[in-house]
């Protein structure tokens, strides 16, 4: 019955997107919504620029409403899914506030980063205050272990760092036709089949809606994308993902799990680092994906390798959690 219960989550809310995308690629079509490419990137990506950007909202919109209606109607709205709502929503406002300044007031950099921060930050301190007064434990567990470390007051700085970096190295990941919405979808679905395994219904439905949601997106994402879900979708994804591995307790698996997008980050501070200090840089270009591209692999190539990388994260991930 779960299973199914799952099942049909996920093909809801990859309907719902779907169905979405006649109204709203048009939609943002007719209000000039396109993509400004930087000149500093790739130049075979200034072909794409005026392609529809903030096309997280049909993402946020699937999510939000298969949530809702599979978990009343087969649980009920519990605290956990209050949070995922809460930050899957919060981060995408933030995310779409960014996306508008770009494309309508023409700031192609968004947000400042402070104002970014600022919201991340408010965002992450409601989401903390929310599960302390719920009773959750704030200790640590160690993966393919049974030892948890209860950090104390230290799980705040954990808290933040996780939604907030994580919503950072979501957003870096999406920077071709389709990497994210691919590789989002294996992450989520891992943590689905683990929630579903600790007997977390109402969570494990909350990532398969997300799923659902972004195979739906990767429809009309996926090379030449016919429209980019911003940091609209990117933000809310991160976001989303970080609150999901804190509310089943797997903080550091988070790292596994989604550890293309922690190479991603890594490559940007590896190349940050080496050329303040060196001068020279260690990829062609930094995230990673820029430096495969720009050493001849087709942007297809790219995507589907990282999708690949991030299919075996995400297996490692469930053996550490589940057979160890």
């Amino acid at each position: 019955m779960l299973e199914r219960v799952l099942l049909f989550t996920l093909l809801a809310s990859f309907l719902i997107a779907v169905l979405l995308s006649p109204i709203i690629i048009p939609f943002l079509r007719r209000l000039k919504f396109g993509q400004s490419i930087r000149d500093e990137g790739p130049k075979s990506h200034q072909k794409k620029s005026g392609t529809p950007t903030m096309g997280g909202v049909m993402i946020i919109i699937a999510i939000i409403t298969t949530t809702i209606v599979m978990s009343t109607k087969f649980l009920h709205l519990s605290t956990e899914l209050f949070l995922l709502l809460l930050v899957t929503f919060g981060f995408g406002l933030l995310g779409f506030l960014d996306d508008f300044i770009k494309v309508v007031m023409k700031r192609n950099l968004g947000l400042t980063s402070k104002q970014k921060l600022l919201g991340q930050l408010i965002i992450s301190a409601i989401f903390y205050y929310v599960i302390v007064q719920a009773g959750y434990s704030t200790a640590v567990r160690i993966p393919a272990t049974d030892i948890s470390i209860d950090i104390g007051l230290l799980y705040l700085p954990l808290v933040i760092v996780m939604l907030v970096g994580a919503s950072n190295a979501v957003n870096l990941t999406d920077g071709l036709d389709g990497l994210l919405a691919g590789t989002s979808a294996i992450a989520f679905g891992a943590f689905a089949v683990l929630a579903w395994n600790s007997n977390m219904i109402d969570v494990a439905i909350f990532c398969a809606a997300v799923v659902g949601a972004v195979l739906g997106f990767l429809v009309f994402n996926a090379h030449p994308a016919k429209v980019f879900m911003g940091d609209t979708g990117s933000l809310a994804l991160g976001g989303a993902i970080a609150a999901v591995a804190i509310l089943t307790k797997m903080e550091i698996l988070l790292v596994i799990i989604g550890g293309v997008f922690v190479i991603e980050t890594l490559s940007v501070i590896i190349q940050v680092i080496s050329f303040k200090t060196t001068g020279k840089r260690v990829f062609k270009m930094s995230p990673l994906h820029h430096h495969y591209e720009l050493s001849g692999w087709s942007e297809w190539r790219v995507v589907v390798t990282f999708w690949i990388v991030g299919m075996l994260f995400a297996v490692l991930g469930i053996y550490l959690e589940v057979w160890i």
